[in-house]
């Protein structure tokens, strides 16, 4: 009886935390709102543009993706109206398809909610890469993806 109970606590206090990181994000939105002049205080074109469409049936992403270059040459990949479910572990990707073969990594996804922005390497080739994934890097699982054109 004794074991049962402390192998039923030690279960508890290792898969706790595990559970946790999980499942958490599924209940939890974390809210974005950056303006783009903070970023660089300049004018800016629009270089590309894409609608982001689910990964799949579970992983439901919207909003708009858009390349912005500005007069100094910056460029920045601004996403508005964005929603996605959230996740343990995303990350925001240019890629040459979806399946995230061919990154340029962009960084952490800030929120799963709001309007965002994320500076693009200067060598990136934007001939190359042609979508915007939002990509779960723990479980290598797509959530969205934003075709670019």
């Amino acid at each position: 009886m004794r074991r049962i109970v402390l192998a039923t606590i030690i279960s508890l206090v290792v898969l706790t935390p595990i559970v946790y990181w999980l499942a958490s994000p599924l209940f939890i939105n974390v809210k974005v709102n950056e303006r783009l002049e903070g970023i660089v205080g300049q004018q800016f074109v629009i270089v590309a543009t894409g609608t982001f469409v689910n990964g799949d049936d579970f992983h439901k992403t919207s909003g708009v993706a858009t390349i912005l270059r500005s007069s100094n040459g910056t460029r920045i990949a601004s996403f508005t109206d964005f929603k996605t479910i959230n996740g343990p572990d995303l990350f925001v990707y240019l890629t040459t398809d979806a399946s995230a073969k061919d990154v340029v990594d962009l960084g952490r996804l800030k929120g799963n909610v709001g309007d965002q922005h994320y500076q693009l390497p200067s060598d990136v080739d934007l001939t190359h890469y042609k979508y915007v994934l939002i990509w779960c890097r723990s479980f290598s699982v797509l959530f969205g993806s934003a075709q670019l054109s």
